[in-house]
């Protein structure tokens, strides 16, 4: 396993991070929100690429795992910053991203602007603008003038404690949405699906699919597979689509 290292991101903000050389381009891992560098997929993602001998980087946001800050003060506009900043300078060639949920979507932002240094794309639940069309849109009255006078609303989470969703992370999404205007992606892209994920949706996914501009976009399925997609025959899916987009 990589060793974690840190530098200093946008703001000040100490981003942590852990590099294994090797060939390129370098798979990049972009975790979920209030997930980590330490996940299954990351890790298990890590040590594939080095039996391999690829490149690969993960990292956490700010808020995130081994990362400063504190995660209720961010939102995806940082976390995506966070990202490209330690993808500009720990990667001098081009990289594959894989995102999962959360990471789907920042993955779809840093496609745009870091241009053709993106070689690739593999989406693994992905979770686009899951602020507006996921929060949001599920918000009842009540809670949207509670997130409007207080700031913050919490919500259940089937992975621990409640998710606290706060205006700035509405009113920051907005302004990083991906769905409402184009997603050109001119390189290989995959998205995975688990038809038993009750955090994304099949429209979602669909919805994605049918978004993206580009000449080789494939979504795949997967029976009996929850939001998670890290038991070992999701894993080696994982490993098969990131040798489809980068051979």
């Amino acid at each position: 396993m990589a060793e974690v290292e840190y530098l200093e991101g946008p703001g000040g903000r100490r981003l942590a991070y852990a590099f294994t050389p090797g060939r390129g381009p370098v798979i990049v891992f972009l975790s979920g929100y209030k997930s980590d560098m330490q996940g299954t997929k990351a890790v298990h993602l890590e040590a594939w690429a080095e039996a391999q001998g690829r490149a690969f980087l993960r990292l956490d946001y700010s808020g995130h795992g081994a990362s400063g800050g504190v995660f209720e003060e961010g939102a995806i506009g940082d976390w995506a910053a966070d990202a490209e900043t330690v993808v500009r300078a720990v990667c001098t060639g081009p990289v594959v991203l894989v995102g999962s949920s959360m990471g789907g979507w920042i993955g779809c932002l840093l496609a745009r602007r870091m241009g053709a240094q993106v070689a690739g794309f593999v989406g693994i639940a992905a979770a686009p603008d899951f602020t507006e069309d996921g929060f949001w849109a599920g918000f009842d009255a009540a809670q949207r003038s509670r997130i409007m006078d207080d700031g913050a609303v919490e919500l259940p989470s089937d992975y621990g404690d409640p998710y606290v969703v706060t205006r700035r992370l509405i009113e920051d999404g907005r302004q990083n949405l991906v769905l409402r205007a184009p997603l050109p992606m001119p390189f290989p892209v995959r998205l995975m699906q688990g038809t038993e994920d009750t955090a994304v949706t099949r429209a979602t996914a669909l919805a994605l699919l049918d978004h993206i501009d580009g000449p080789d976009v494939r979504l795949q399925f997967v029976k009996g597979a929850d939001h998670r997609f890290s038991d070992p025959a999701c894993l080696t899916l994982i490993e098969a689509a990131v040798r489809e987009v980068a051979p």
